[in-house]
């Protein structure tokens, strides 16, 4: 039984782990980060596969952690698809390290590793290995100049960029 217990806390931790050689963001506040998120590009994953104009907005909850809305358009249902979920803080405050659940106690990544902390206009989040990548904005699009730094910057930290999807804006 202890055997299992270490077992699962070990699964646990994994998946709210940050990819090895990368690092959060630091001076992170998380009051400017609330608001709606709108994705620009992403790894592929089933649980957003046929999903257009995707966007996530973060509210703070009472216990000091964040309500998360994940919102996207599903193109063969023809109707909108949502998750609703919470995220903590997985180090200090100011640090942009969260873990995020949709699924009960079960917890994921959320790591911002790129953040334009000047106006909180776009970010870059890593999920717990290099399989999870998102390109985040406050518009439903990035300028160009902006995306491709980031797109570089994802390619240099070990991110498969030539896999990215990039989305249709509405």
């Amino acid at each position: 039984m202890k055997v299992l217990f270490i077992l699962i806390a070990v699964l646990l931790t994994s998946c709210t782990g940050i990819p090895e050689g990368i690092t959060a963001v630091e001076g992170f506040e998380i009051n400017r980060y609330l608001g709606t998120w709108y994705e620009v590009a992403r790894l592929d994953h089933r649980f957003e596969r046929g999903l257009e104009n995707i966007s996530a907005t973060y509210t703070l909850r009472e216990d000091g952690g964040v309500d998360v809305l994940n919102k996207g358009w599903d193109i063969k249902a023809g109707e909108w698809r949502e998750a609703e979920g919470k995220a903590y803080f997985v180090e200090q405050v100011d640090k942009g390290r969260l873990k995020v659940s949709f699924f009960g106690p079960f917890y994921g990544a959320y790591n911002i590793i790129e953040l334009d902390k000047k106006d909180y206009a776009y970010s870059m989040v890593a999920g717990p290995d290099r399989s999870y990548l998102w390109i985040l904005s406050r518009t439903q699009q990035l300028p160009e100049a902006t995306l491709k730094a980031l797109t570089e910057r994802a390619k240099t930290l070990g991110f498969a960029t030539d896999q990215l999807i990039f989305t249709k804006p509405n």
